[in-house]
């Protein structure tokens, strides 16, 4: 399930992911404060293909890049989340990647096993589905046609590496002017942020740094999209290898989780390369 959420909320994060037994991006949301939505687990919620691909594509309006490839495995006798959903993810990520939902590809894995394939017939297809006939929720986990899906089994990458930032020891000088979004998800001891860091100025930043204090009691504990250090206090959040380009009204973003002691706050001010940021 969570899977499914991921992949849809950062496209721009993910390449690949394999979900085994869950539900489609936004079948399981409540709006009456419950954390079970037992019409998704039971399989009785059914959308188009295009309200499907919709409810992901607008978790991240405007974005334009690529999406992430989908493996799905369902078993049939599912009495948790209900096989049905099986049907339903296929159709929303057929529809996100823009593909019919007529296999280009099928097969059998083996005994019980009906795999299919859309946008492509080989091992990483825009999105795979593998129907296990008369089983429950508690599935076998087929590790390895999940890392052969992901493109773990190789030692050569399937697409470029892209050339590192330079990097030393001298921050890059202020450019222009920036603005800061940054959105906290909390709960009970922990939070998920996530900021975006757009240049508001018009010349371009190679190589970017920013500088946020977090509230007393809240300590990072991993990031994506940036390197954060330390891990409580005054940080510097530094661009990774690959997104230290920040041109004349571009936006770079990253994220981190992070515990809490009580205070889930956002950070009073930041400051990109020495200049402040206004915040959105």
């Amino acid at each position: 399930m969570t899977t499914n959420v991921l992949l849809g909320v950062y496209p721009d994060v993910f390449t690949a992911g394999s979900a085994f037994a869950g539900v489609p991006f936004g079948c399981f949301a409540t709006t009456n404060g419950s954390e079970w939505n037992s019409d998704c687990a039971n399989g009785l919620i059914t959308k188009t293909p295009q309200q499907w691909g919709d409810l992901v594509r607008n978790a991240y309006p405007g974005y334009t890049g690529p999406r992430p490839r989908m493996q799905t495995w369902h078993g049939t006798n599912d009495e948790t989340l209900k096989y049905p959903n099986f049907g339903e993810q296929i159709k929303q990520w057929t529809n996100v990647h823009g593909l019919s939902q007529t296999p280009s590809y099928t097969d059998t894995p083996r005994s019980g096993y009906t795999r299919t394939r859309y946008g492509g017939t080989g091992d990483q297809a825009p999105v795979e589905a593998i129907s296990m006939s008369g089983v429950s929720h508690n599935l076998p986990v087929d590790a390895a046609a999940a890392i052969r899906f992901l493109g773990l089994d190789t030692t050569t990458p399937t697409t470029a590496t892209p050339t590192p930032t330079p990097t030393g020891t001298a921050t890059p000088a202020p450019t222009g002017a920036c603005r800061v979004t940054y959105t906290v998800s909390s709960w009970s001891a922990g939070l998920t942020a996530s900021v975006a860091i757009t240049n508001t100025g018009t010349a371009t930043v190679d190589g970017w740094t920013l500088a946020f204090t977090l509230p007393s009691g809240q300590t990072v504990t991993n990031s994506w999209n940036a390197t954060i250090t330390p891990a409580s206090g005054a940080l510097s959040a530094r661009n990774v290898s690959y997104n230290g380009t920040l041109a004349g009204g571009a936006t770079q973003t990253f994220g981190f989780q992070a515990t809490h002691t009580g205070d889930a706050a956002k950070p009073a001010a930041f400051a990109l390369n020495g200049t402040t940021c206004s915040v959105a």
